[in-house]
């Protein structure tokens, strides 16, 4: 699932698309009504976490890739995108298995932009506080869960606890308030690295904990397990990493 820094990414690369008019548009299994799209101008392109959104002056398009979405600027595959827009200047716009939906309400209405790990606008002091009216959530989950860190997704989710050498079942209300403040500012720290190193083509190369099988810190097996109310896979070291009772 693209996280955060590769839809930022995405975003990025698309701005060739803003103030273009749409000439033609489809959807390949019929969740949106193409024709609502054909003769719109595309007013702004955003993101918001792990969700991209194409703005038009009355509604906006939010795509989410979920776990095998993708897109291609100006090519296509041979399978049918999801959603194709053709542009008249004669470039397009495709995505692949993703999920679409028409919103038609304000999007501050809808979105907490500070709650945005990569925007300007995100607030760390927002986050302790969702984090404090949970007090039962687990540190895996608090990480994961989008209305307080958008656009942390496993690997982020992985290899932060593993640089700030907190267990990812740790209860987050028994976590001291410096460590977690160093586990937001590795968050923040980390998605930018995960943007440029995306960027790049070299991410895989610098995770330290994601699909490892070796600690590099105490030269250990890593722990492989299933954590929290998500149950998505979690890599940890028993000897380094504190768990927070």
């Amino acid at each position: 699932m693209p996280e955060g820094p590769s839809i930022l990414i995405l975003k990025e690369a698309v701005q060739q698309f803003k103030g273009q008019k749409i000439v033609d548009a489809s959807c390949n299994n019929r969740t949106l009504d193409a024709g609502l799209l054909k003769n719109q101008t595309i007013t702004d392109l955003k993101s918001w976490g792990k969700h991209f959104l194409i703005c038009f002056p009355n509604f906006t398009m939010r795509i989410h890739m979920m776990m095998f979405g993708s897109y291609r600027i100006n090519s296509h595959t041979a399978k049918p995108a999801r959603l194709h827009l053709q542009f008249e200047n004669g470039t397009e716009l495709n995505f692949y298995a993703s999920q679409l939906k028409l919103i038609e309400e304000p999007l501050d209405d809808i979105y907490d932009w500070h709650a945005d790990i990569m925007s300007p606008k995100w607030s760390s002091k927002k986050a302790i506080t969702k984090m404090k009216a949970l007090p039962e959530l687990l540190i895996c989950d608090a990480l994961m869960d989008q209305q307080i860190f958008s656009g942390v997704g496993n690997i982020i989710k992985n290899e932060v606890l593993f640089r700030v050498k907190v267990h990812p079942e740790s209860l987050v209300s028994s976590i001291p308030a410096k460590k977690l403040n160093d586990i937001i500012n590795e968050a923040i720290k980390y998605s930018f690295k995960f943007f440029e190193q995306r960027k790049a083509g070299t991410l895989k190369k610098h995770w330290q904990a994601y699909n490892k099988k070796e600690c590099p810190r105490d030269k250990v097996p890593l722990q492989k397990r299933d954590t929290g109310r998500s149950h998505r896979t979690s890599f940890f070291c028993d000897l380094c990493m504190k768990q927070y009772h």
